[in-house]
C-alpha cells in the first residue's frame, strides 16, 4: 500500500470524520498541526486558541490509543512550517506520500490554500451535518428568497425530530412566540459546568499565555470542555438543569448572569466534540419523557438543525466573496469600545466585557447589542465580521459569516434576512436589566442623556430610506417616523450625527 496523509483540522475532532472513515489505519498517517497561519489570520481570543490546541492534543492522543499513526506538530516545534500546506509537504517528504485525504474545511480560505497545495488533495464531504451542500443547493434552486423557516421544516421531515407522522409535534412548526419572556429580577439560572484544566490543557495555557498575551481577551480562568467526555458532561448538565427554562428566557439578558439557561456547547459542536444530530435526539428524548416543555425542546432543536444548517448552506452557496459584501455601503471604522475601550453605554459595556472574559455571548447579545449598534452606526461590515470571528470561541467562518454579514449587518442585501435587525433602546430595555445601570436614559428620545440606540435607530432608517421604505416589514417604522414633526426629525438626525462624529473622533460615548 502507498502511504497517504490524512489531514485532521482543529475543528474536525470527530472519530466519525469522513477522512478517517476513508483512511487505512495500517498504512496512512494522520497529520495534525498547530500552525501560526491558523492561530493568527485574525487576532483570536486566547481562550479560543487554547480550546482548539488543547482539544487537538487530546484528540491526537485518542487516535494514537486506537492504533492510528499520528504526525503531530506543536506550535512551538522548531521544524514547524507555519502553515497547513507547509506541514503537509514536510510530512509528505518524511513518509514518501503524494496524496492527502481531507474532510472539506469550513472556510473558503483553507479550501483555496489546500487546492493550491502541490500534492494530490482529495476533498471529502463533511457528513457531520444533516444537509449536504448538494441538499441545500437543491432546496435553494429556483427560490426567490431563502428563508430559514422553510428549510428548517425540511430538516424536521428529514430527521423525524419533533414530528408526529408527517405533522409537527404539538401542531406547530415553531414555538418562538413563547420564547421571548423578559427576565424577572429573581431569576436564578444554573451555572454551566466548568472543567479544571488537566496537564495537557495547563501546558497549552502556558504556551498561549506566552505567545498571545497581546490578543483581546482573558485566558484565565479557563474552563471549557476540551474532549468528548467533558463535552458530554456539559450536555448532560444542560439537559438536566437549564433546558427546561431555555425556551422561555433564551432572548433574555441580565447583568452578572452571563449564561442564563443557554447550553454553552456551541464551541464543542463546532470543533467536533459533539454530534449535532445526537444532541438534538437527546433533547427530543427529554421532551418526550416530560422533562422539558415543547417550546424549549423545539427552540433548541431549531437553532441546530434549522439555523446552524441554514447558515452553512448559505456560506457555501454564496461563495468565497461573501465576507466582502457591503450592500449598505457602511464604512465607519470599528470603534475602540469593541476592544474594551471605555463606553457610557452599559449594554455594550456588559456584552464586550463578557466577551473579553468568556469568549462567549449568547445570540441576542451578539445580534441585538453589539451587532445592532454596529449596523445602526454604519460600521464597516468586514471589520465587524473579523471582530466576531476573532473574539468568540465558537466562531468559524462557515457559521460566523452568514450570521454577521447576513443576519446582523444586512451586508448581503437580504440573502439571509428579509429586513435588517435594528431596534431602538426599547428592545434592549424589555429583554434585559442593562438600561437600569446606564448613563443614558432609554426613555429619552433626544437631548442630553438620550439613549444612542434611540437616535441611531431613526438615523439609520432615514439614511437608508430609499432602500427600505417599501419593505413590507418596515412600513410601520417609516409611518411612525413620518408622523413626527419636522423639527423633531431634524433634531434626531442632527444629534445622531454628532454622536457618530464624536465616536469616530475617539471621544467617550
Amino acid at each position: 500500500m502507498v502511504t497517504r496523509l490524512v489531514l485532521v483540522l482543529g475543528d474536525q475532532l470527530s472519530l466519525g470524520l469522513s477522512a478517517l472513515a476513508q483512511a487505512d489505519k495500517a498504512d496512512d498517517v494522520i497529520v495534525m498541526a498547530e500552525v501560526a497561519d491558523e492561530a493568527a489570520y485574525v487576532p483570536h481570543h486566547p481562550k479560543k486558541i487554547a480550546l482548539i490546541l488543547s482539544a487537538m492534543r487530546k484528540f491526537a492522543a485518542r487516535l494514537e490509543s486506537e492504533g492510528w499513526t499520528v504526525a503531530y506538530t506543536r506550535l512551538d516545534h522548531p521544524d514547524n512550517a507555519g502553515s497547513i500546506p507547509g506541514e503537509l509537504l514536510r510530512r509528505a517528504a518524511e513518509v514518501g506520500a503524494s496524496e492527502v485525504l481531507v474532510t472539506t474545511p469550513g472556510e473558503w480560505r483553507l479550501i483555496n490554500v489546500l487546492s493550491d497545495c502541490p500534492l494530490q488533495v482529495q476533498f471529502l464531504a463533511d457528513d457531520r451535518f444533516v444537509a449536504t451542500r448538494a441538499d441545500f443547493e437543491g432546496w435553494a434552486e429556483g427560490r426567490k428568497q431563502l428563508r430559514m423557516e422553510f428549510f428548517y421544516r425540511e430538516m424536521r421531515r428529514k430527521t423525524g425530530l419533533m414530528m408526529e407522522g408527517d405533522k409537527p409535534a404539538g401542531g406547530k412548526w415553531n414555538y418562538d412566540a413563547e420564547n421571548r419572556k423578559s427576565p424577572p429580577k429573581d431569576l436564578r439560572p444554573p451555572e454551566p459546568p466548568k472543567f479544571e484544566p488537566d496537564a495537557i490543557t495547563s501546558e497549552v495555557l502556558e504556551l498561549v499565555e506566552a505567545r498571545f498575551s497581546g490578543n483581546f481577551g482573558r485566558l484565565r480562568p479557563f474552563w471549557f470542555a476540551t474532549d468528548a467526555e467533558q463535552a458530554e458532561a456539559a450536555l448532560d448538565h444542560f439537559i438536566d438543569h437549564a433546558l427546561p427554562n431555555f425556551g422561555d428566557y433564551q432572548d433574555a439578558m441580565l447583568s452578572g448572569q452571563r449564561f442564563l439557561f443557554h447550553a454553552v456547547i456551541s464551541p464543542c459542536l463546532n470543533i467536533g466534540l459533539l454530534d449535532p444530530l445526537t444532541v438534538c435526539q437527546r433533547v427530543q428524548a427529554a421532551w418526550k419523557a416530560g422533562h422539558v416543555p415543547i417550546n424549549a425542546a423545539e427552540g433548541f432543536i431549531r437553532q441546530i438543525i434549522g439555523w446552524r444548517e441554514f447558515v452553512r448552506g448559505i456560506y457555501f452557496l454564496e461563495g468565497p466573496d461573501y465576507v466582502n459584501r457591503n450592500a449598505l455601503g457602511h464604512d465607519r471604522a470599528l470603534p475602540a469600545l469593541y476592544w474594551g475601550g471605555e463606553t457610557r453605554m452599559n449594554c455594550l459595556s456588559e456584552a464586550v466585557e463578557q466577551t473579553r472574559d468568556e469568549a462567549y455571548a449568547h445570540h441576542i447579545q451578539r445580534l441585538m447589542v453589539t451587532g445592532n449598534f454596529a449596523l445602526l452606526a454604519g460600521i464597516d461590515p468586514h471589520q465587524v465580521h473579523e471582530w466576531y470571528l476573532a473574539v468568540y470561541a465558537d466562531a468559524f467562518e462557515w457559521v460566523e459569516a452568514p450570521n454577521t454579514v447576513g443576519m446582523s449587518q444586512f451586508a448581503d442585501g437580504g440573502v439571509v434576512g428579509s429586513k435588517p435587525y435594528v431596534s431602538s433602546g426599547a428592545y434592549i430595555n424589555r429583554m434585559s436589566d442593562y438600561c437600569k445601570s446606564c448613563a443614558y436614559s432609554v426613555t429619552a428620545k433626544t437631548g442630553e442623556g438620550a439613549c444612542p440606540f434611540n437616535l441611531l435607530y431613526w438615523h439609520f432608517l432615514e439614511r437608508h430610506r430609499d432602500r427600505f421604505k417599501d419593505n413590507p416589514r418596515m412600513g410601520n417604522m417609516y409611518r411612525t417616523w413620518d408622523r413626527m414633526d419636522d423639527g423633531k426629525r431634524a433634531t434626531i438626525v442632527k444629534e445622531a450625527q454628532i454622536f457618530l462624529d464624536r465616536m469616530s473622533d475617539g471621544a467617550l460615548v
